[in-house]
């Protein structure tokens, strides 16, 4: 069987991404199998553009990223990592792309609080951060790259392809096969990973977890002022979550 054929289970997924079971109990994230989505080879689902719905405002504007070409592209890789399914929406539908975008715009993408001075050596993984280039730069860059993959590997835009083909570029880049500027293609993988698991689970304020569905897939409360009425319980309690932009 080829590598790229390999059949995980979503519990493969948690053990080979390095994420904790007891952290990713449920929702989509756990399908999120890249190699082996449970929709594997379906057409791309397309992320609402700039300026139309998709948010309780009812309109989204981009803060980063200046065209909708490389927004697509992150939409389409973090629906990859984070796909809708049975369980409830994906990164699109909880609208990771966006909470990405935001964070790429900010302290986050251009490392304001953090020495970015050289030297730059290899360095050990242990010693975290190690390139001369910023988040949002390594984010444009790997979006590029996927694109400049895809168009070499299967002669289409990376939003055109199928989900296989998709999974087989992002597995390319977790397996450190494709060459990147300043930072190892397993680096900006991980990045990606995370950042699409913190928009999926964050506070809605921050642009993803849409609607809390995030939340509500892990029966997650979020922000309660008072467990009061509950603590006593001696059953399971289901709690309607509250974000931090909600009246209390």
């Amino acid at each position: 069987m080829a590598k790229n054929e390999k059949n995980y289970s979503r519990r493969d997924f948690l053990k080979t991404s390095g994420i904790a079971a007891g952290a990713l109990i449920g929702g989509g994230v756990i399908g999120g199998l890249i190699g082996a989505n449970v929709n594997d080879g379906a057409s791309p689902a397309q992320a609402p553009a700039t300026g139309e719905g998709g948010s309780p405002g009812g309109v989204r504007g981009l803060m980063f990223f200046k065209n909708d070409a490389e927004f697509q592209i992150l939409a389409q890789a973090t629906e990859r990592i984070f796909p809708e399914d049975d369980l409830g929406p994906g990164a699109i539908g909880l609208g990771v792309p966006y909470f990405i975008d935001h964070q790429l715009a900010g302290a986050y993408g251009e490392n304001s609080k953090e020495y970015m001075l050289g030297p730059f050596l290899e360095g050990e993984r242990t010693q975290g951060y190690q390139s001369r280039l910023k988040r949002n730069e390594m984010f444009r860059q790997g979006l590029q790259v996927m694109q400049q993959e895809a168009q070499s590997r299967f002669k289409a835009n990376f939003v055109d392809l199928e989900g296989g083909q998709m999974d087989e570029i992002l597995t390319a880049f977790q397996e450190e096969e494709i060459q990147m500027r300043g930072v190892s293609s397993l680096f900006f993988f991980r990045l990606l990973r995370q950042a699409t698991l913190e928009g999926a689970y964050a506070d809605p304020i921050y642009g993803g977890n849409q609607n809390m569905e995030g939340w509500k897939m892990k029966g997650f409360p979020g922000h309660q002022a008072a467990y009061i009425n509950q603590i006593e319980s001696e059953d399971f309690v289901e709690i309607e979550p509250q974000s931090l932009g909600m009246n209390h």
